[in-house]
C-alpha cells in the first residue's frame, strides 16, 4: 500500500530514486496499522430494530457511544456495567432520547463470579440474543490482583469477556444469526503474554505489557472461537476502536491523568468515530458471514505475529477454560 508521506521525508536525501518510486513506496507489515488508521472508513444506515445488543462497558468513552449509536439505528440494549448509578444515567439519557428499551444488569469484571451471576441474569431475561459486544476494559500502571487471585487487567479484559461470551454462546447459537464482537486494541502489539507468568510474579510489570498480554489472550481465543462455530451462524470478530479520547487508565493517579488530559488527549479523536465503526461491524449486512477477523476500525488488518499462533491460542483457550470454571 502506497505510503506518500515517505517522499517529503526522504525525498531530499535520494536524489536518484524517482518520486515516483517513492510515491509507491509500502509500509513493512507489521507498520500497516498506521496507514489503515487513515483509511476512509466503512458505515452503514441498516437499522437494528428488533435486535437486541448486550453491551459491556458503557458508560463512558468508546462503550457510550457504541450505546448511542445502537439506540439510535433502533436496536434494544442491555447495559452490563459496573457503577449503577453512571449505568442509569446513560439508560435514562438513551431512553429519552431515542425512546429504546434499555436495561442494564450490574456486574465487575475483575470478579468472575459477578460475570456469572451477570450471564444467568441475562439467560433469565432474554430468549433471544443478537449481538455481544465485549467492551468493558481497564490499563493499570501497577500490578494488582483480584480477590481471585488473577492479575486485574488479565482478568477484566480477556478472562470476564472469555466467561461471559462462552456462557451466554447456547443462547446466541439459538438466536443465530448473531455476532460476538470483542473490542480489542493496537495494544496487542506490546504482547507481553507469557503463560507460565500471567500473574507477573516472576517478572516487573509493566502496565503496556500487561494491557497487552490480556488483549494478545484475547485475540488467540477469537481465532479459536470462531473455527469453534462455523456452521452455527454466530459470527466472532475483534476490533480496534481508533485512537480516541476515553477514561481507560485514569484509575492510575494524579500524574498519570495530569499527562493524559493535558499531553495527549489533545492528539486524540473524538470517540464518536468508534462508535461509528462498532456499529457497523455489528449491522453492516456484509458483515454477516464475516468471522474469525481482526480489524482497525471497519478496516480488515493484520494482526502482530505473535497474535497468530494457533498452538499458543489452543493452549491460551485451556487455560482460560480452567482459570474460569469452564473446564
Amino acid at each position: 500500500m502506497v505510503f506518500p508521506c515517505c517522499k517529503a521525508l526522504i525525498g531530499s536525501s535520494c536524489g536518484n530514486i524517482s518520486g515516483r518510486s517513492l510515491n509507491y513506496m509500502k509500509l513493512p507489515e507489521e507498520l500497516q496499522f498506521i496507514e489503515n488508521a487513515r483509511q476512509p472508513q466503512k458505515t452503514t444506515q441498516v437499522h437494528m430494530d428488533g435486535k437486541l445488543c448486550v453491551l459491556t462497558g458503557a458508560t463512558s468513552g468508546v462503550g457510550y457511544q457504541a450505546a448511542r449509536r445502537l439506540a439510535k439505528g433502533g436496536a434494544s440494549l442491555v447495559l452490563v456495567c459496573r457503577n449503577p448509578y453512571k449505568a442509569a444515567q446513560v439508560q435514562s439519557e438513551l431512553q429519552q432520547a431515542y425512546g429504546n428499551q434499555v436495561d442494564v444488569v450490574q456486574a465487575d469484571f475483575s470478579c468472575l463470579d459477578e460475570v456469572r451471576s451477570a450471564a444467568a441474569s441475562l439467560l433469565a431475561s432474554y430468549a433471544h440474543i443478537d449481538v455481544l459486544i465485549n467492551n468493558a476494559g481497564l490499563h493499570n500502571t501497577h500490578r494488582t490482583l483480584t480477590k481471585e487471585g488473577f492479575e486485574t487487567v488479565f482478568c477484566v479484559n480477556h478472562l470476564a469477556s472469555f466467561l461471559l461470551t462462552r456462557l451466554l454462546l447456547d443462547r446466541m447459537v439459538a438466536s443465530a444469526p448473531s455476532r460476538i464482537l470483542q473490542i480489542n486494541s493496537q495494544g496487542h502489539r506490546f504482547c507481553g503474554l507469557d503463560l507460565s507468568d500471567l500473574n507477573w510474579q516472576r517478572r516487573r510489570y509493566h502496565g503496556l505489557q500487561g494491557y497487552g498480554a490480556s488483549k494478545v489472550a484475547q485475540l488467540l481465543t477469537v481465532w479459536e472461537l470462531a473455527e469453534r462455530l462455523q456452521g452455527t451462524g454466530v459470527t466472532i470478530n475483534a476490533m480496534h476502536p481508533g485512537e480516541v479520547r476515553t477514561n481507560i487508565g485514569m484509575n492510575n493517579g494524579p500524574v498519570y491523568r495530569f499527562y493524559q488530559h493535558y499531553l495527549i488527549s489533545w492528539i486524540l479523536k473524538n470517540p464518536v468515530i468508534s462508535g461509528e465503526a462498532i456499529y457497523y461491524l455489528a449491522a453492516a449486512p456484509e458483515m454477516a458471514g464475516v468471522s474469525g477477523r481482526f480489524f482497525n476500525q471497519t478496516i480488515d488488518e493484520k494482526p502482530a505475529m505473535h497474535a497468530l499462533d494457533r498452538e499458543l491460542g489452543k493452549r491460551v483457550w485451556m487455560i482460560s477454560e480452567q482459570a474460569t470454571g469452564l473446564a
